[in-house]
This record gives structure tokens, sequence and C-alpha cells, in this order.
């Protein structure tokens, strides 16, 4: 049955909230966990050995920005039914030593941009910093996530006046162009103190720190019929939100239910928490292991499996119509989107769009598709 457009609005605020609480993936995660542990859902560790029982609920990290959760049924285990998005967004990363003096008169910050994006929207708007700390204690280190909750940086543009020619496009340089301003000349040596205070720790018990900048205007529902809703970070959290909903209120009598928010994805997936690394991996041959199940029986689960890789889509913009493939053209609020691509960038095949469909049909869900135009890259 398809959502009435009140609950629709209902859900967006939800995923509003949980965007807006997770500033960068390692408070992404942090939310999802709390969101489980309420759910009934026991936290397991890597470096601890699993005890595992049948109708039982876990989750785990590794990095503290990826996260796996799964169900394991109470009857024979069939295979794995996986759904994965990412946790990260594009930002910028706030560089080590990053105060830098300007004119005697200003102190602007050293970042570096993180992930593929549009620099134009960053200027002239409201900004924070966000991430994790690493810090001493008496019991050793221990990590601390942090989020200076109010406005304290920006990106200023410059004046139409002194560059005439930038509405004809213009090059950004992330290294001369993209600095954020701190404050005036009495701010230098403060940036440091400013994130201590926030977190709670000593400035000098701050050992290393993983810090982003984040947008800090609001998300909002908006359009005719409020048919619309912006906010920062949809990609990929959207999608880690909407299948956490779907995982609590769903499962599997014959599968292990399985809900994967992997980190690095803008970067290449290439890390020890990214889609390519063992962490998934890991997680499935542990599970096999607990359940005192042999190698053949995990690669018969495996077999048996079943895997949807969630992110997000492009819908036609009214603006750049000729930007859409002649015959594929989703759009906003038209239903789910597959996408394929013969590269295998997106790794759809008739198999699989043919399971998901009827999927769809089950949960009378529309279904749309997705191509890039053939003289266009798209995203992997």
């Amino acid at each position: 049955m398809r959502i009435e457009n009140a609950e629709c609005i209902q859900l967006t605020k939800g995923l509003i909230r949980f965007l807006q609480d997770s500033p960068t993936s390692f408070h992404a995660v942090a939310n999802i966990a709390g969101i489980l542990r309420e759910a009934g859902f026991t936290e397991l560790h890597e470096g601890e050995k699993w005890e595992l029982k049948k109708n039982g609920s876990y989750f785990v990290t590794r990095n503290q920005s990826s996260i796996l959760s799964f169900r394991i049924p109470a009857g024979t285990c069939g295979g794995y039914q996986i759904m994965a998005s990412h946790s990260d967004s594009p930002s910028f990363k706030i560089k080590e030593n990053p105060e830098m003096e300007a004119e005697n008169h200003y102190v602007k910050l050293n970042v570096e941009k993180y992930g593929g994006m549009l620099c134009a929207p960053w200027f002239d708007r409201p900004l924070s910093i966000a991430g994790r700390l690493v810090v001493r204690t008496a019991d050793g280190l221990q990590t601390k996530l942090v989020n200076v909750d109010r406005d304290l940086v920006m990106i200023p543009n410059l004046a139409i006046h002194m560059n005439r020619q930038v509405n004809d496009g213009y090059d950004y340089n992330a290294q001369s162009d993209m600095l954020p301003l701190y404050g005036g000349e009495a701010a230098a040596g403060t940036l440091m103190k400013t994130i201590a205070q926030s977190a709670g720790v000593a400035e000098e018990d701050i050992l290393g720190h993983d810090l982003y900048l984040y947008n800090r205007m609001k998300g909002s529902v908006w359009g005719a019929g409020e048919e619309f809703f912006s906010c920062g970070r949809i990609d990929d959290l959207q999608c880690a939100f909407g299948s956490l909903e779907g995982f609590l209120a769903g499962g599997n009598a014959h599968s292990v239910s399985v809900h994967a928010v992997l980190d690095n994805e803008e970067v290449g997936s290439t890390t020890k928490q990214g889609a390519a690394s063992t962490f998934l991996l890991d997680t499935l041959k542990r599970l096999n292991t607990a359940l005192g199940r042999t190698e053949e029986q995990y690669l018969t689960a495996l077999a048996s499996s079943f895997m949807v890789s969630a992110d997000n889509a492009h819908g036609v913009h009214p603006n750049y119509t000729d930007k859409a493939d002649p015959t594929n053209r989703p759009y906003l609020n038209g239903g789910i989107v597959i996408k394929f691509n013969a590269t295998q960038k997106y790794t759809t095949d008739a198999v699989s769009a043919a399971v998901f469909r009827s999927v769809c049909e089950k949960a009378d869900v529309p279904v749309q598709t997705f191509t890039n135009r053939s003289d266009m890259a798209g995203g992997s």
C-alpha cells in the first residue's frame, strides 16, 4: 500500500532530523547504533569472541564510521539478504595545523576536499566543524565525538565587482578559494581550544583528530504541495536511514537480514572500513562460524544471497533536461530508481533487476530506471 502524503511528510521530517543530527559519518554511525540498541540489538566487538544465538539481533562497528547489523532467524539460515549504503558525504576535511593568518587581521583554516562536490554551494553559508577526536586519558587513548554546535566559520565569496567573469564559469582552487574564515586576529591559536571545549576535554589531551566542515542550514519540506525536501548529506544518509527503517520493520524467517552502512564511498571505498574492505566478509564468516556451520555451508549461503546497493539517483533536472538519457528519465517522487550501466559502474543485470522489481510490485512501490547518457560518465 502506498503511503499517504501526510505520512510521507512525517517520515521525511524524521529523515531530516537524522540528517541534521549526523554531521559526519562518525555521528551517523553513532545515531544508527543508538537506534539499534533501543530496538534490542546486542553490540559486538571485532576484537572479542562472538557468542551468537538463533533469533538474535546484533550489530558491530569498524572505525566508528561503518556499521553492520543483522538478525538471525530462529530456523535454518538459507542465505543473506543485504541492504548496503554509505555513511560519508562530500565535505572539507580540516588539515593538521590548520590555522592560517591573513593580512594580520584574519584567521582562516587550511582544508582539503573530501569527495566529489559542487564548490559553489559551500560559499556564504553558516558552517561548523564536527568529527572525531582521539584523546589521552588515565585509562589510555580514547575516542570522542565532537560537534561545535553553532555557526562557526564561513567560506566567503568574492564580490562580483572584483571578478565580473565569475558567472561565465570559474575554476575554483581548493587551496586558495575554499578556505573558511574562522575569526579576526584575536582568534589566532584558539581553534583547538574551541574544539576541546565543545568535546569537554583538555586541549593538551587531544592527540589526533578527524574533523570536517558541515553545512548548518536546516533541512526543509517545500514546494506548492510540500512535495519536495532539501537537506545536506542526503547522499547517502537518505538511503542509510530508509533502509534502516525497512530493516527494523521487516525480516525474513529463512535468511539472515543484514543492514550495512559503510564509510568512504566518496573516495573509492578502499579503506579498512570501506565497501572494498574485509568488514562485510569478516562479519559474515564470523557469523557462520559462531553458528557452528561449515565452510561449505557458508559458500552455499552466499550463493543463495541477494544484496541491494542503495545510493541516490539523478532525477531529470527541470533546467537541464538534455543532460538526462533520452529514454530513461526518472523524476522526483516518481518511485524508486534502478540504475544500469553497461560497463558495470552500476552492477544491475537482468536477474537482479527482475528480483528487485518483483519485490517492489509486492509492496506496491513504483519503479523507475536510470542510465547515464552514453556520452557522459556517471558515478560508480
